[in-house]
């Protein structure tokens, strides 16, 4: 549309400008594109700041908010911001506020505030009316020398102020508080650094300006964090990131074991990462022991005040402090990883990803710009004040001719300027003079000042004159400058440790539990519990069970296996022996720890042992061998294993004993198979092939056995004896015959035991 001046009586219509509509969406969102690149979302090189910094940080100065002044509220310093500089939301300007004054989230920060400005909890600061707030030292160093003509200054969005483009301070704003932005198509994301590491780096680059990027290494370790932790990645991964300017850095809490006496212990963290929320990490943990994903950690306690003190209490004491560490680093944000990302706008305000190396050269470079930008200014100071000194001087020596003429003449400044070759500056200024000043000591005192100021302005020639001259005098401006942030000072000291450590192992299940033995008893009805100990017999007759119901399942393992629990539509849930309840009471109903489908039932109930394998098989006589492990299933709605089709029941679901060589199936029309177990294929799912074949009925039980050990079975009645044939080569058959029926005493319920 034009934006030409048009009659306001013009049809509207008239102004409407063909343009194919791509075109026309492409520019305007470029526009919008390069508003949010160079206006709002990434920082400028040499001082580290977005716009929405900048002028907060400029209003307060305005405001006079120095460290040794007072307070004064927030909501005058936001309202000031968003009424001559910043017109956008008052909530956003007051937040950029707020985390210029937290300590936890700037590594020097440039606010100092009063009040209730958030923690590292998470908890949000109180509202702007009721914080107060002033500039750091650090902020007053960014802004050093606005005054003294360094950088240009350009009119507010109303054209009423002005406002910096730039702040010409020595201080390292862009690595020493890093910065984090979203634009469009790119991003940024820098972390803090130590200053003391970068003046060193940058005094190196002075001397050496042919530096490697290894040799800035030498002085920058790595990010220095205002919450502490542990840089944990190895120097050359740390290294190659600072050299392409894109890269992570992984960040673990630091911690230490603390004794308790009687071999007894407990781990307690001083530190957590950067930007990780104290309040959301305890509830993260708290998580995983609420949710028995971590069985090895009993308890957290927060014991914070000023000073972070989260202590984790283990299961018991023989638990290896590392293992259990080892497992929050992987599970929870005890470590996490801080992306970098160096984007930033350079001196042309063009974004560009750069190196360690390049990110300290153009900021030097700005700096020497700075540098001689001040002493120009200085010298035009310097050069105005010596003429009013000549001048002053010319007055002096001709201190009663200058009376007389102001006594008596009509127009005495023309007639000064025409009798002593004085300009019209001068001349006023003269005429301008205080009576006290006509003394002896000023005269002398001006001359003084004249030749002090002769001196210094030769010295500035010779300055802005020579590129020598001038880094002599940078590495002089740095090294006043590292003595403020030095690493003997509280705020300078560096508090990221560097520690190279593996990344956190996937911890097995036998290290995260203590390893007991128990022995797993499930009812008839489903409902499961857990003995502590091998019990025999004797003591599982024992056991009590619930009204109408009556032992099924009984077998001995660890607190370290895992269960699988069949039903017979197919599908294999998981079940940790760690988390079954004990055998004091009737148990729980299995159903309420995983999610069998109603009308399926429990067909099968075994543990998971190392290699393992299983039979499964349907009463449709079909079925394969499984691999126990790879069945397994993380979730309670369990897995898929067997496909069960016209009716079919999953019936068999047996461990294969390590020398088994061969499978006996028996069907419901007391047929006996025996086949050999290589015969049978391993698959993780599927309905298998056909083991026995029927005429009518289906497959009863199926057992792998070694044969030379022979089939045994239970005599029945009360005997408790057992019956072992081992001459069966009658029923050694091709796998799915009708086999032959079974030697005489086998049940008559048609199972193996």
């Amino acid at each position: 549309m034009s934006t030409d001046t048009l009659d306001p009586e013009e049809d509207p219509f008239d102004r409407i400008v063909d343009a194919p509509f791509d075109e026309a969406i492409s520019e305007r969102y470029l526009v919008y594109a390069l508003s949010t690149i160079t206006a709002r979302s990434l920082p400028d090189l040499r001082d580290g700041l977005k716009p929405v910094h900048r002028r907060l940080l400029w209003a307060m100065r305005l405001l006079k908010l120095d460290p040794s002044q007072g307070y004064k509220k927030c909501a005058r310093v936001v309202g000031d911001v968003i009424g001559k500089y910043h017109p956008h939301g008052d909530q956003s300007v007051y937040d950029a506020m707020v985390r210029l004054a937290q300590p936890f989230a700037m590594r020097y920060p440039l606010v100092d505030g009063q009040g209730n400005f958030g923690n590292v909890d998470g908890d949000n600061a109180a509202a702007m009316r009721y914080t107060e707030a002033r500039l750091t030292q650090a902020a007053l160093d960014l802004m050093d020398g606005l005054g003294e003509g360094t950088v240009d200054f350009r009119p507010t969005y109303n054209g009423e102020e002005e406002e910096p483009e730039i702040f010409p301070g020595l201080f390292p704003n862009l690595l020493a508080n890093g910065a984090a932005g979203i634009a469009v198509g790119m991003a940024t994301s820098i972390p803090p650094h130590n200053v003391a590491e970068i003046v060193d780096a940058a005094t190196h680059l002075i001397d050496t300006p042919k530096a490697e990027e290894a040799d800035l290494m030498q002085f920058v370790k790595g990010p220095d964090f205002p919450t502490g932790g542990l840089l944990v990645d190895p120097a050359d991964a740390i290294a190659h990131a600072y050299a392409t300017g894109k890269g992570s850095f992984r960040v673990r809490a630091r911690w230490h074991q603390e004794d308790l006496g009687r071999g007894a212990w407990e781990a307690v963290v001083t530190e957590i990462p950067y930007q990780v929320q104290k309040g959301k990490l305890i509830e993260q943990i708290a998580g995983l022991i609420a949710d028995r994903k971590l069985p090895i950690l009993a308890d957290i306690r927060d014991e914070s005040d000023e000073e972070i003190r989260i202590v984790l209490e283990p299961k018991n004491r023989t638990i290896d402090p590392d293992v259990l560490m080892d497992s929050l680093f992987r599970l929870t944000d005890l470590e996490t990883r801080f992306s970098l990302n160096l984007n930033v706008l350079d001196a042309n305000r063009t974004p560009r990803v750069m190196s360690l190396k390049e990110v300290l050269k153009e900021w030097l470079d700005h700096q020497f710009i700075v540098l001689v930008r001040r002493s120009e200014y200085r010298l035009g100071k310097i050069d105005d004040r010596v003429e009013l000194l000549d001048g002053y001087i010319i007055a002096f020596l001709n201190l009663d001719r200058i009376i007389e003429i102001i006594r008596y003449e009509d127009e005495p400044k023309a007639v000064m300027m025409a009798e002593f070759e004085l300009n019209d500056r001068q001349a006023e200024a003269i005429l301008n003079m205080r009576l006290r000043n006509l003394r002896k000591l000023e005269e002398m005192e001006l001359k003084q000042e004249r030749e002090d100021l002769l001196a210094e302005r030769a010295d500035l020639d010779a300055l802005i004159n020579s590129k020598a001259r001038q880094k002599t005098r940078m590495k002089k401006d740095l090294a006043a400058l590292r003595e403020r942030y030095g690493p003997d000072t509280d705020l300078g000291r560096r508090r990221t440790s560097l520690e190279e450590a593996a990344p956190p192992k996937e911890i097995p299940l036998e290290a995260m539990i203590e390893r007991e033995p128990i022995t797993v008893v499930m009812s008839q009805r489903g409902w499961i519990r857990a003995m502590k100990g091998h019990v025999d017999e004797d003591g599982l007759t024992k056991l009590k069970y619930k009204e109408g119901d009556g032992p099924r399942f009984a077998f001995a393992a660890q607190t370290t296996d895992k269960l699988l629990l069949a039903a017979d539509d197919g599908r294999i849930y998981t079940l940790g022996a760690d988390n079954l309840p004990s055998a004091r009471g009737f148990g729980e109903p299995v159903r309420s720890m995983v999610d069998v489908e109603e009308g399926a039932e429990i067909a099968g109930l075994v543990k998971v042992g190392e290699g393992g394998k299983l039979l499964l098989a349907s009463s449709a006589g079909k079925g394969f061998v499984a691999s126990a492990e790879e069945i397994v299933s993380t979730t309670r709605k369990g897995k898929q294993v067997v496909n069960v089709k016209g009716g079919a029941k999953l019936r068999v679901v047996r461990q294969i004993p390590a020398n088994a060589d061969h499978v006996a199936t028996i069907g419901e029309n007391r047929k006996l198979l025996i086949f050999a177990l290589d015969t049978l294929p391993e698959m993780a799912r599927g309905q298998g092939i056909m083991l026995q074949k029927y005429k009518d009925g289906g497959l009863s039980d199926a057992l792998a056995f070694r044969l030379e050990e022979g089939l045994s079975w239970a005599m029945g009645g009360d005997t408790g004896r057992t019956r072992t044939e081992t001459e069966l080569a009658e029923w050694v058959q091709n796998r799915g015959t009708a086999g032959r029926m079974p030697p005489r005493g086998f049940p008559q319920d048609n199972r193996f035991d």
